[in-house]
């Protein structure tokens, strides 16, 4: 895709959305950058989705609305709608904008299938906004043989370049993930990381549930679309026999790269269990995953930075800082921004598909070359 941008202007601003697995909302956030090592993070915007489009949602990713274009136009509307609202928000026009990342939202990720499908309509949100489109960063990764997730890790690195390391960045989502970013390679050539932001090792794979089964189990037991501050977890005992009982999934003893669907876990395990004691044994299931994640680092992270909507759960970030036996802090203690983080990310990415770059590497996903992808729709071609 190099040929559509040759030389990016960085002061031109790139503009990311992430629509993420725990089907809360869209995140829009603006970076300036030059696709490598430079990033001027800038404004963001979230909107939480209605519980009828959730719905939708819901039901094109499980498979029950034969056609989901009338969801895929809805979605890309809403993103439409929240770009405009941010640039006017912050008087910034769509001439300045360079590009839109585009994440639109997964409904089915199967790699070992070669199969991985985000829906949203690059060209109808090109042409409702007026900004050049970069979508579909994950099939060409997929169709390569890789995981298709995670796709932060090459901005986690650009954003940690003079933090301290080994570091590790956990993103927590619907589904959990991690980044460990090591030190700056000061000799020879990181063979399978060219061209990373800091010079540095990076490991990348989904760790296990973040919000997901949370999320679920709390709307079926008070009818919330989430455990508030973790007042629900907070009040309910831990079932460690369940705890245990989960950590024995195949997927915890993989070495990465590895990736989840969503819908690769579910609360089966925990039938019969009150809903104060089901949302405290699922805060612990999230915590103990990712500690299940620690053999398989090249080595113990010094600190484990925190992104996602998992951070704001004060009985998650507690049972990360009981287990992982290093600091854990949520990415504002290094003045990210954890909610827009993702959507950043991919406005970082839609630079990198602009020049050629690489989007995934074989530590981040496990794809055989280091890989770009994206769909580029240009806005003077669309509508």
């Amino acid at each position: 895709m190099g040929e559509n941008v040759k030389n990016w202007n960085r002061r031109a601003w790139a503009l990311g959305m992430m629509s993420g697995t725990s089907r809360d909302g869209i995140d829009a956030a603006l970076i300036r950058t030059n696709g490598r090592d430079r990033v001027e993070a800038g404004p963001s915007l979230s909107r939480s989705y209605d519980d009828g489009f959730r719905g939708d949602l819901a039901a094109v990713c499980q498979g029950e609305l034969a056609n989901p274009a009338e969801v895929e136009r809805a979605l890309t509307l809403r993103h439409a709608a929240l770009v405009k609202e941010l640039l006017s928000t912050h008087a910034i026009s769509p001439q300045e904008v360079g590009v839109i990342g585009f994440h639109g939202h997964t409904i089915a990720h199967a790699p070992a299938e070669r199969r991985t499908h985000q829906i949203g309509d690059g060209a109808l949100l090109a042409a409702e906004t007026g900004i050049d489109v970069v979508a579909d960063f994950r099939s060409k990764d997929v169709a390569a043989g890789g995981e298709g997730a995670p796709f932060a890790p090459l901005y986690h690195a650009a954003r940690a370049a003079d933090l301290t390391k080994p570091l590790a960045v956990l993103n927590i989502g619907g589904v959990a993930n991690v980044t460990w970013i090591g030190p700056r390679i000061t000799s020879g050539t990181a063979a399978d990381a060219p061209d990373t932001a800091a010079g540095s090792r990076l490991l990348a794979f989904d760790t296990g549930p973040g919000n997901a089964l949370l999320d679920s189990w709390v709307m079926r037991h008070i009818g919330a679309p989430r455990d508030h501050d973790g007042l629900l977890a907070a009040g309910g005992e831990v079932k460690q026999q369940i705890v245990d009982r989960f950590l024995e999934a195949p997927y915890f003893e993989r070495p990465p790269p590895k990736s989840l669907d969503r819908d690769d876990f579910d609360l089966t395990l925990l039938n019969g269990v009150s809903a104060a004691d089901g949302a405290a044994t699922l805060c612990a299931m999230t915590a103990a995953a990712v500690a299940r994640a620690g053999p398989h680092l090249p080595a113990a992270p010094g600190r484990w930075l925190v992104c996602g909507g998992g951070r704001h759960n004060p009985v998650i970030m507690a049972r990360l800082a009981q287990r992982l036996g290093a600091p854990v802090e949520p990415v504002e203690a290094v003045g990210w921004n954890g909610d827009a983080l993702e959507a950043e990310a991919f406005a970082y990415l839609a630079v990198r598909a602009l020049q050629g770059l690489p989007l995934s590497l074989p530590s981040t996903t496990g794809v055989g070359a280091p890989t770009s992808g994206g769909r580029f729709f240009p806005a003077a071609l669309s509508g």
